[in-house]
């Protein structure tokens, strides 16, 4: 009886410190605007977008 074994190995990925410069920036934008969204609208607003969300899945909210 015979066993082999197959390994793998990934080669490691160069990121580049651009890269993870944009991802970071990308990441602050996005994160300060949701944090705006929801410090600046309405509470009417996040309610009839998680009504509208929970109609959307077919789940049962009344």
């Amino acid at each position: 009886m015979t066993t082999s074994t197959q390994t793998t190995t990934l080669a490691p990925v160069a990121v580049r410190a651009n890269d993870r410069l944009m991802a970071a920036t990308l990441a602050a934008f996005l994160g300060l605007g949701l944090v705006f969204m929801a410090g600046f609208s309405p509470a009417i607003a996040f309610h009839n977008a998680a009504h509208d969300f929970r109609h959307a899945q077919n789940f049962p909210c009344h």
